[in-house]
């Protein structure tokens, strides 16, 4: 009995296993050109929310990690052999997701830095755009009268 696991160790094995495929899954959409800033936040919201849940279940897998090592020391070596391999390769997963987790949210925080710029850089240009149609618009000064068309050219 002492090489066998705690039921409990089996109940944590399933729900990380169940967290990390369910996560996997969410990682793996196709990413999308978005143009519309409210988008890119509700994407930035969920993946910060899978981050959150990544720490929740951090728990869960040091528990696991640490019934592993105890039943090392307990049980035969085939059997030892056996967890620790099991739990190698769910940390394996859990370090590869973590890391795409966090590769996403970097990547599509710079994204929306660079949309916002490129809004308030538009946003600039068509505010200029817009002065210079009303001064293109403006009736010009009847020559002769100098001193007008001096201040329009330092305009222009």
């Amino acid at each position: 009995f002492d090489s066998l696991p705690p039921a409990h160790y089996k109940e944590t094995m399933n729900t990380i296993l169940v967290w990390m495929q369910q996560s996997e899954t969410k990682l793996s959409m196709p990413q999308v050109a978005i143009a519309e800033y409210e988008i890119m936040e509700q994407r930035l919201r969920e993946l910060k929310a899978l981050q959150s849940s990544l720490q929740e279940q951090q728990k869960g897998l040091n528990y696991l990690s640490t019934t592993v090592e105890d039943l090392s020391r307990k049980a035969p070596a085939e059997v030892s052999q056996s967890y620790r391999s099991e739990i190698e390769v769910v940390l394996g997963r859990w370090k590869k997701l973590s890391a795409q987790l966090a590769e996403h949210c970097q990547k599509l925080e710079e994204r929306m830095t660079k949309l916002q710029r490129f809004q308030n850089d538009t946003k600039t240009l068509k505010k200029w755009m817009a002065e210079v149609d009303v001064f293109l618009k403006e009736e010009w000064p009847a020559l002769g009268d100098s001193e007008a068309l001096e201040k329009q050219l330092e305009q222009c």
